[in-house]
Parts: structure tokens; sequence; C-alpha cells
């Protein structure tokens, strides 16, 4: 039997993990960090909870004799990913990144591309006064001394500093357009802040903010470790993963 670790509470994740629990030939379990209070749990095996950095998870993949890790983690866990590329390369277990595709604009859009929450921070005071803040609730305190008015919206409350204007919409996706475009002009939104997470299922504001000519300010990904193998597609990952190691699809 294959034993697959999936890091990640994410759709993608859940997808993959459903994927490989209903393979008699595969044992999936699958890793939460346990950031968000009230999770939706993937079929199969669960943990939740970190590791203990690169040493805790290298062990722990040599304990449970480990044969593939794919990490469907959110675009923007940086130092989960960094974690799993140094942990796997030490015990010599294969690695997989499964990532969804970048958001791209189009010929109507009004983006504003920087590569991180300062440099988001920082664009804003030009572009608008009245923010829509999607970023999840970690990041927050970069916009703390921010002047204008802050919609902030998470699944959960922020644990940092927030906007001394502000308000906090706790809510889950996925959003419709309708409800998005009625969300923004309820509350007079002019400009609109959010990573470059991708996928469909928190899409619906970028459609919004085109219908109704308002700016995004899009935080750039941190690229993939280099030398990792890294897939947008599911099927890709799935073959990769219940294939024998030399029949696996070449992946770079």
């Amino acid at each position: 039997m294959r034993r697959v670790l999936v890091l990640g509470g994410t759709w993608d994740a859940r997808d993959l993990a459903a994927r490989l629990d209903a393979d008699p030939a595969v044992s999936v379990t699958s890793s939460l960090a346990g950031r968000v209070r009230d999770p939706v749990l993937p079929v199969g095996d669960v943990r939740i909870g970190g590791f203990g950095g690169v040493d805790g998870l290298a062990e722990w993949l040599q304990v449970n004799d480990i044969d593939a890790v794919v990490d469907a983690t959110h675009p923007f866990a940086a130092r989960i990913t960094a974690n799993a590329a140094d942990a796997t390369a030490r015990v010599d277990v294969p690695l997989l990144v499964l990532r969804r595709r970048e958001w791209e604009p189009g010929p109507a859009d009004r983006w504003h591309t920087v590569p991180d929450l300062a440099a988001a921070a920082g664009a804003v005071p030009a572009l608008g006064e009245r923010v829509f803040l999607t970023i999840g609730r970690q990041g927050v305190d970069a916009f703390a001394d921010g002047s204008g008015w802050f919609l902030v919206r998470a699944i959960d409350p922020p644990d940092v500093s927030m906007p001394a204007r502000s308000e906090l919409l706790l809510d889950r996706g996925p959003f419709s357009v309708d409800d998005e475009v009625s969300l923004m002009r309820r509350h007079r939104i002019d400009v609109v802040v959010t990573k470059n997470s991708g996928g469909a299922l928190t899409s619906a504001k970028l459609e919004a903010a085109r219908r109704l000519d308002i700016p995004v300010v899009m935080v750039s990904r941190t690229p993939i470790p280099v030398g990792v193998a890294s897939t947008s597609d599911l099927e890709v990952a799935v073959r990769w993963l219940t294939q024998p190691h030399g029949q696996r699809p070449r992946i770079v």
C-alpha cells in the first residue's frame, strides 16, 4: 500500500484526499495546520497541528513510512511549502506541489500588482478611501495604520491589530458575483485588496470589481522552491501518486 501525506485543508487538498481515499492501494493522511477554528475536514485520516518545523516533519515522514507528499496548502503558505521541500529532500521522499492557477487580469480589469502586503498597504491611499480587504485574517495588521475605512472579510477573527476605522465581516466562500456587487455597493467600496490565490471559490469579487470599475490591489504569490515538481491539474497529481514510480508522468 502506498502511503501519501496531503498537506493542507484547501478545496484542492480535500478533493485530492477524496480521490486517493477511494483507491484501495493508497493510504492517505491529510494534515491541517489548525489555523481555522472550524475547518471543513477531508475524508480519510486527518491530523491537525504543526510538525515542529523541518526536523519534526522529516521525522514524521520516516516514522510513518510515507511514500510521497503532496503540498496542497494555500498558495500563500510559503513557510509550509519551504519546510516540506527541505524535509522531503532530507529523507528522500518525493514531493509534489498542487497549486491552482493564478488569476490573470482581463482588458477591463484595473489591477495594481504588488509583491507583498506592505506594498499593498502603501498602494491603497492613492486608489481609494473605502477598502474591501479580502486577504484572510493573517496580515491584516499591515493595514493597521491606514487612514481609510476597511471592510475586513475573513473566516475567523484576526488575532492581530485591525485598522482603526474598520468593520469585520466573518464569512466563508463561495460567493456569487451578484452578492459581491451588492456588498461593494452597500459599503461604497472604491478599492479591493486581495491575494492572487486563484481558483473559482472566491473569484466573484474580481468580476464584481470589474463590473463596478473598482481598482484591485493584487498581491503576488511567493514562488515555489526551485527544483520542486508542481502542477495545477488534479488528474496529473492523482496519476503521479497512484502510478508506479517508473511510470509516473514527468512534472517539472
